[in-house]
């Protein structure tokens, strides 16, 4: 099973061979979340392990978010020897993992923000915060590829 740091650079590689802006920590948290959460709903179990938290800025990794934080606002950058990491993933996540990125790659960070912002898993919790598990995030992705 990957963990969401590899989650994270698949999705940064994928920016960087679209030739795109780059991915803030915001967009890559929310493009995380998404694979975690149609991973779940397609097939019925986690792209990684790590927990997911309902944060003031919608869903977040914790772990990832420590090792990103020091970008700050800006592009996390994705290097080559990085692209290891990228064959931890069978053919079933790298097609989604692609597909996640095609769909919701092309949204702005702020934009993901509010579209998580409207979603029941962070919303069931947006008052006191908290861990959403992944049965949580299971159900409502279900709702989405009905």
């Amino acid at each position: 099973m990957a963990n969401a740091y590899e989650v994270a650079n698949c999705m940064l590689h994928l920016d960087a061979m679209s030739e795109g802006e780059g991915l803030s920590n915001l967009k890559l948290q929310k493009l995380v979340y998404y694979a975690q959460g149609f991973h779940l709903a397609i097939f019925d179990k986690p792209l990684f392990d790590e927990r997911v938290e309902a944060w003031t800025h919608g869903p977040v990794i914790p772990e990832l978010y420590q090792q990103c934080k020091v970008y700050g606002k800006n592009p996390i950058p994705f290097t080559e020897e990085k692209t290891a990491s990228l064959q931890v993933f069978n053919s079933d996540e790298r097609e989604l993992l692609d597909e996640v990125f095609e769909v919701f790659g092309q949204y702005s960070a702020w934009k993901l923000r509010e579209m998580t912002h409207e979603e029941t898993p962070w919303l069931n919790h947006e008052a006191k915060a908290g861990v959403i598990s992944q049965d949580e995030i299971r159900e409502y992705f279900k709702t989405r590829i009905q």
